[in-house]
């Protein structure tokens, strides 16, 4: 008798009990560690939503909570009033960064879609020379343009107004959109439009029926990189504005409530949740195009 058939029903119960243990063994240690993770990441903003409604006599203390032991809103009412920053309120503010951030956004996947339709379904000459630029041109430090950005923008009078800081933001945006857009493009099947075009539909409408429907998800995708791009930007907003204190965004805004006297945590904190809410709203809305979108583009390059 060979050694596989003297295998008795026990032991191999026995074997098949310690690969299950094995599997809930991992997938409890897989679980752990992915809640820990959660809990260090998640800690500061709880952290900062708490002391967003603690006195200052509770922020200051020596034994610190995470709870605020007298919860107030008297943090978020200097931050509204803006009688502790001295340059407004923060709906003016708000408003800025939601006007500039929302525009980077259209007008970023706008050029974006356009230009990856041409890259994806065109030949032409440099056509895979563009595609590295794109990536080069990525790759360079904004800082390192920013004094070159500065005396152009001057020459056209687009510093301290909005308009520049949105052509900025979504010329950043601009290589990255691309380039994951053309991966999208690239996945939809040319048979699709040509079926369409057999059938008498013209180019827009092929474009608006067929291809958009199947790049939106790409086009959620690669929103969210243009809309952390101009919602956390603070050094080109900071340069291109100068004194243009009603045109300042919220991450400029923040700064004010650092003086010499020390930094006014409590107006900070507070100023800091009110400028997560768009973030979270924005994911909120976006999140069940944005898994499929990111998994569809990287189906083919």
């Amino acid at each position: 008798m060979t050694s596989a058939s003297m295998t008795s029903p026990a032991s191999m119960t026995v074997t098949a009990g310690r690969a299950v243990a094995m599997r809930r063994l991992k997938t409890a240690g897989l679980n752990g560690l992915g809640l820990l993770v959660a809990l260090v990441t998640l800690f500061p903003i709880a952290w900062m939503v708490s002391t967003a409604f603690k006195p200052s006599q509770e922020i200051f203390s020596l034994t610190p909570q995470l709870a605020p032991a007298h919860p107030t809103l008297g943090n978020f009412g200097d931050v509204i009033s803006g009688q502790v920053s001295g340059i407004g309120s923060v709906w003016l503010f708000f408003r800025n960064s939601l006007a500039v951030t929302l525009a980077t956004v259209l007008l970023a996947s706008v050029v974006s879609l356009l230009a990856s339709v041409a890259v994806a379904r065109f030949r032409f000459r440099f056509r895979a020379s563009i595609l590295v630029l794109l990536l080069i041109v990525q790759m360079i430090p904004g800082q390192a343009l920013i004094i070159a950005l500065f005396l152009d923008f001057n020459r056209l009078g687009l510093l301290q107004n909005l308009l520049g800081l949105i052509l900025v933001y979504a010329a950043q945006a601009l290589p990255v959109s691309i380039w994951m857009l053309r991966n999208f493009v690239a996945t939809v099947p040319r048979e699709l439009e040509e079926a369409a075009a057999i059938d008498g539909a013209s180019a827009p409408t092929i474009f608006w029926r067929i291809l958009f429907p199947l790049v939106a998800p790409g086009l959620v995708a690669t929103s969210i990189f243009a809309f952390i791009t101009a919602y956390n930007e603070f050094i080109v907003a900071l340069t291109f504005l100068g004194q243009a204190h009603s045109n300042y965004t919220l991450p400029i805004y923040v700064t004010y409530f650092f003086g010499r006297g020390g930094a006014q945590w409590g107006p900070i904190m507070a100023a800091s949740t009110m400028y997560t809410i768009p973030v979270m709203i924005f994911f909120l809305i976006v999140r069940r195009r944005l898994v499929g979108g990111l998994v569809a583009g990287a189906v083919k390059g």
